[in-house]
């Protein structure tokens, strides 16, 4: 497994005191009812920020909130998202239209991690979805927003990309014994980071005055093991946070950076620099060599764009 970093932003550790007042910037948080989500958006609010909080749970979100509004002077909104329905991505895009006239920043922060096989009510794989097709779709359906702000798509990959290969001829892992948890969530992952990419490419290529960033919060202790993974798979995670993770806040410092920090590059990838990216200081992170093919890129775009159909460009 060869990687790489693409980018260097010029600087080794980035850290919240570096924001400016973000008063009158609305930043759309997926996810932001939990784990580093939840800290990205307390961070961002004490800058002052508008943030509005998306998730699946209405009691979630509102106890959330509840923490949020404490931090800063600005607004705080939600909307109900569920990533794996792609009618509610589109039904949360409709509410945002229907309330907003642009938003500064999108930060696709939601995800599911290692789940057991399941389908979704579209019939896709469950982690695939929540964790790419989801956000592909409800960034595309809000770039209008976006653009009008001059503003930043922010997708959240891992370092589990690293081992991720794209299945094109079986995206789903429907092939008999094809599917594995960690398999799935590795493909998920590297799908977001390639989306990332590609997206800047495109966005570049047509001159928008949106930028594509993208970023990973390391090992961090978030509820995902709780929601994810089971039996032995479980135990050993939780051993590992136990002994090696580093706080949520921690983790939600690329998030910020990359969706508010003015020293965020556009087509950068941003994460700890220690013990091999789980922690520590943030900068630019390293890509695996197969999320920067080109080719594979551009394919996973248009069976992406097929499979929620909709098409980001005319």
């Amino acid at each position: 497994m060869k990687k790489k970093k693409i980018i260097d932003s010029g600087f080794n550790d980035w850290n919240p005191s570096q924001l400016s007042d973000l008063k009158g910037k609305t930043y759309l948080i997926t996810g932001g009812n939990s784990g580093v989500g939840y800290e990205a958006a307390k961070i961002l609010a004490k800058a002052n920020a508008n943030i509005i909080v998306g998730g699946r749970n209405q009691d979630k979100i509102t106890q959330a909130i509840i923490e949020i509004n404490k931090q800063g002077s600005g607004k705080i909104d939600s909307v109900l998202i569920d990533l794996s329905s792609l009618s509610s991505v589109r039904n949360a895009s409709k509410e945002i239209h229907q309330r907003y006239t642009e938003i500064d920043g999108l930060l696709n922060c939601a995800g599911v991690m290692q789940t057991p096989q399941i389908e979704t009510i579209d019939g896709f794989e469950l982690q695939l979805t929540t964790n790419h097709l989801g956000h592909f779709l409800f960034s595309g359906l809000l770039l209008d927003l976006i653009e009008r702000a001059l503003g930043r798509i922010v997708s959240v990959s891992s370092i589990v990309h690293w081992d991720g290969q794209i299945h094109f001829d079986d995206l789903m892992l429907k092939v008999p014994k094809a599917y594995s948890p960690m398999k799935s969530y590795q493909q998920s992952k590297l799908a977001t980071l390639m989306f990332g990419l590609e997206l800047d490419r495109k966005l570049k290529t047509r001159g928008s005055s949106v930028s594509s960033i993208v970023c990973h919060p390391g090992f961090s202790s978030t509820q995902l093991l709780n929601n994810g993974p089971k039996g032995i798979s479980k135990f050993i995670g939780k051993f590992f946070m136990t002994l090696m993770a580093q706080p949520a806040y921690n983790g939600a410092i690329p998030l910020v950076l990359s969706v508010a920090g003015q020293e965020a590059i556009s087509g950068a990838y941003y994460g700890p620099q220690s013990m091999g990216e789980i922690k520590g200081k943030v900068s630019d992170a390293s890509v695996a060599e197969q999320a920067l093919d080109k080719k594979s890129a551009e394919r996973l775009w248009k069976e992406s764009e097929k499979l929620v159909e909709h098409t980001w460009f005319s």
